[in-house]
């Protein structure tokens, strides 16, 4: 006889709904209960496993126990089953008197085990009853298979290994909120398996990059993750500081300075593949640390690290996929085909018809950005505005793998310029469905014009960049003793690794993304604190998002300036038309050409990310409503801002105190479902 997996359990049909607080309490009697007894279960140091529950499928016929002849109940052959040993995770567990089905989960999958009150004895099945699910359990028997065709084990032993204190999520439901996913990621490995999966290829992705590139005698190494200068990429650092030196030091934002140290040194092929750190927003590409690989090789270019390039990525596709032909999303994205290569001044005549190479002076650059609208500072030159055209036009064109040639030097501070044309320079960038996935250069190691680009960065940051690099004097020292021509390339981990398990938001292949915690809250200033023994106990208090909060006074109002009510009617018919949706912020960052908007990811239920823009970037940090659950009209025609299609309306509360505007947006219970219609 075999479980019925849909089924609900015989106790559980008997027993009383119980709220988390009882399950949790009912728990942890029975574990007191265990340690009463002399078992617990915490004591147990080891627990020898034999096989898992993929090796006993696929040695069944192997190990299995002889079939039975139906009419008479003894085995057809002399067969000996060979004694298993396995361990995992209850699942799914049916008592039914004097036997008993539960499926238990290991790292390879599920399988069923018969437990048989013959078997154990009185007194260890009565034990084994009172196991809840999620207890972690050991299990020794034979495998046979069920009247019903399934594989399982009969138990001749039983062991608690772990008891579980909270309940795993009810199995109808599941744990669904990515919000919820990404902060328990442990349970989420539990509950959904297809979530192993993923990081199961992430594993493999990487190593397969460290076989392709041993292969090619590269050098894996280790550079320092504190620095005294932050340099190698144009980003803000996280800032730290040492105690014993008494210096203020950066968490690294690239690889590269100290990987070209070592070229210096000697060591022709070196990479690193490693946490980098970038203090900036937060969205379905970027994560404020992330994994980069960086490799360098001496006496090449840009040109071999388009080869080295191409060819890592369509390795680790074959590696972990078996083809180069990958399903992303909606797409099909064709890693075999030889990538497409063209340059920025190219993408940009192709795609937004205005060439670049007819431009020579900058007042020309700034009247094209004014008739496009493109949002351009003065510090911009030639360069920076032809990027701008490149991001507004060029960038969500490229499906298909392209690599994007001959950066203007403006934003290429560490590449050698191209002989040819010395306003660009040998660099690329790849792009994998309008994603950058690799960035590579001809470093440059002259340095002398190293050093001048050094102090025009500087000029820039001092200028208000808090994007640009400072000088740093060890690394020109370094190159002031000769490095030889040389190719580096860097690549996002986290990208590739969302390109090759079809995944849409980084925070599916990060085990643990960053996130705000949900039971702290920032300190009030200093004039606004409590100021009697009331307000005192009630600041104290743990706050727990999405509670309400209870005041030892009444909010004063007095201030407060509301709009007055609208005088005109609007008919029931016209406003019965519109569709309030409860969403979810998958992602939300700033529109880089603009002060005002945030855009936001919205997961609206439908199972398509909806993007929506909103003007309240003066009143929010986009990292603030990752996670968030709010209110939006979701059947508004779509509308072009800054050339992104904004598609709804988030709901904001506005008042205004004295002279100054204030805005809320209106934020739910996270316990309420994305796609909630709003009455």
């Amino acid at each position: 006889m075999s479980e019925d997996r849909n089924s609900p359990s015989v106790n559980n049909q008997e027993e009383p709904q119980l709220d988390m607080s009882d399950l949790m309490r009912v728990m942890r009697t029975k574990l007191t209960a265990l340690q009463e007894a002399g078992r617990n279960p915490y004591e147990i140091t080891k627990y020898d496993i034999t096989f898992t529950s993929q090796d006993i499928v696929n040695r069944f016929d192997e190990i299995c126990e002889p079939a039975h002849d139906p009419e008479t109940g003894l085995p057809v052959s002399d067969k000996v089953p060979v004694p298993v040993s396995i361990a995992g995770r209850i699942m799914l567990k049916r008592i039914m008197g004097k036997a008993s089905f539960a499926h238990i989960q290991d790292k390879c999958g599920m399988i069923q085990i018969y437990v048989r009150q013959n078997e154990l004895g009185p007194d260890k099945y009565s034990e084994f009853k009172t196991y809840d699910i999620g207890d972690i359990i050991g299990v020794k028997g034979t495998a046979f298979r069920t009247m019903k065709g399934e594989i399982s084990v009969k138990c001749s032993e039983v062991t608690l290994l772990s008891k579980a204190l909270r309940p795993l999520p009810e199995k109808r439901h599941g744990l669904k909120d990515d919000d919820l996913r990404a902060r328990m990621r442990y349970v989420d490995l539990i509950v959904n398996p297809e979530v192993k999966d993923v990081f199961v290829k992430r594993s493999r992705i990487i190593s397969a990059i460290r076989r392709f590139l041993d292969s090619r005698e590269f050098l894996e190494v280790e550079t320092p993750v504190l620095h005294t200068v932050a340099g190698g990429a144009a980003a803000r650092p996280f800032i730290t500081h040492h105690n014993t030196l008494n210096l203020d030091m950066y968490l690294r934002i690239a690889l590269e300075l100290y990987l070209k140290r070592l070229i210096v040194g000697g060591m022709d092929r070196v990479y690193e593949i490693g946490r980098v750190f970038r203090n900036e927003g937060m969205d379905t590409r970027h994560n404020p640390e992330f994994t980069l690989l960086e490799l360098y090789q001496a006496y090449t270019d840009f040109e071999g690290m388009m080869e080295i390039t191409e060819n890592l990525i369509r390795y680790c596709a074959h590696e972990v996929l078996g083809t180069g032909i990958v399903p992303y999303g909606d797409l099909t994205i064709d890693l075999e085909t030889p990538f497409a290569r063209i340059t920025m001044t190219e993408a940009v005549k192709k795609f937004s018809g205005v060439d670049f190479s007819e431009v020579k002076t900058l007042e020309e650059a700034r009247s094209l950005c004014d008739s496009r609208d493109i949002h351009y500072e003065q510090r911009h030159g030639i360069g920076d505005i032809l990027n701008l055209f490149f991001e507004e036009y060029c960038e969500k064109q490229l499906i298909q793998p392209t690599f994007v040639t001959h950066h203007p030097v403006d934003i290429s501070p560490l590449a050698k310029k191209d002989p040819k044309d010395p306003r660009y320079t040998e660099r690329f960038e790849l792009f994998i469905n309008g994603s950058e996935f690799a960035n590579a250069f001809s470093e440059l190691n002259d340095p002398i014009d190293q050093r001048e680009r050094f102090e025009h960065q500087a000029a820039l940051k001092a200028a208000g960049d808090d994007e640009a690099c400072d000088v740093d004097n060890d690394f020109l020292d370094a190159l002031e003793y000769g490095m030889p021509p040389t190719g580096g390339m860097g690549m996002g981990i986290d990208r590739l690794c969302m390109l090759l398990t079809n995944t849409t938001t980084i925070r599916e292949v990060l085990l643990f993304p960053t996130m705000k915690p949900l039971d702290t809250k920032k300190a009030e200033k200093a004039d606004d604190a409590p100021k009697d023994a009331a307000e005192c106990q009630a600041a104290a208090a743990p706050a727990i998002e999405g509670a309400p909060i209870i005041s030892a006074q009444k909010p004063d109002f007095s201030n407060v300036q509301i709009e007055p009510l609208f005088a005109d009617f609007v008919d029931f018919e016209t406003f019965s038309k519109s569709d309030f949706r409860a969403v979810k912020v998958i992602a939300c960052e700033a529109v880089p050409k603009s002060k005002k908007l945030l855009k936001f990811t919205l997961d609206d239920g439908t199972g398509t990310p909806r993007t929506i823009l909103s003007g309240i970037h003066a009143f929010y940090e986009p990292e603030q409503l990752v996670g968030k659950t709010c209110v939006a009209i979701v059947n508004l025609p779509p509308r072009p801002m800054m050339g992104i299609e904004s598609c709804g309306m988030l709901i904001s509360a506005v008042h205004k105190e004295g002279d100054e505007e204030k805005l809320h947006l209106l934020q739910l219970d996270p316990h309420i479902p994305a796609g909630a219609k709003m009455y």
